[in-house]
């Protein structure tokens, strides 16, 4: 699998009675088997303020690699596919449970993250050899 590009965003309202203003999506692109796909993660922006909780990061953005500035937001997708791989085949996943949010990023070695980053910064694709290569291993 081939990781083409990680990005995050606040929603916003489209109309008054709407609560996207609530909400951000987290998106992966990537290669497999010669097609590109996205997954698109929904969760409650309140999560943004947890962070801190169940990450080594203290703040936004979480590091810079190659003058980008990385933010949790950009993570969260990537994070989820490299947790559960069978997400590659889902276009969109919705967390509202906080429980559920935090058992994404247990045991993720997430200093290997901006190795990730890096790539898709200098060529613009990173090789996912295996998502476990992202998970830290019980000793």
């Amino acid at each position: 699998m081939r990781i083409r590009r990680c990005y995050g965003y606040e929603l916003e309202k489209a109309q008054p009675n709407t609560s996207e203003d609530f909400f951000n999506r987290s998106e992966v692109t990537f290669v497999e088997d010669g097609e590109e796909k996205t997954l698109h993660v929904l969760y409650v922006r309140y999560f943004d303020e947890l962070f801190p909780t169940f990450t080594p990061y203290a703040q936004s953005p979480i590091f810079t690699v190659n003058g980008r500035d990385v933010s949790f937001k950009d993570i969260v997708a990537l994070v989820c596919l490299l947790k559960n791989p069978s997400f590659r085949h889902r276009k969109r996943v919705y967390v509202s449970d906080e429980q559920e949010f935090r058992r994404y990023f247990e045991h993720i070695d997430f200093a290997k993250l901006p190795e990730i980053f890096s790539a898709l910064e200098a060529t613009g694709e990173y090789e996912l050899l295996s998502p476990l290569l992202f998970i830290v291993q019980p000793s």
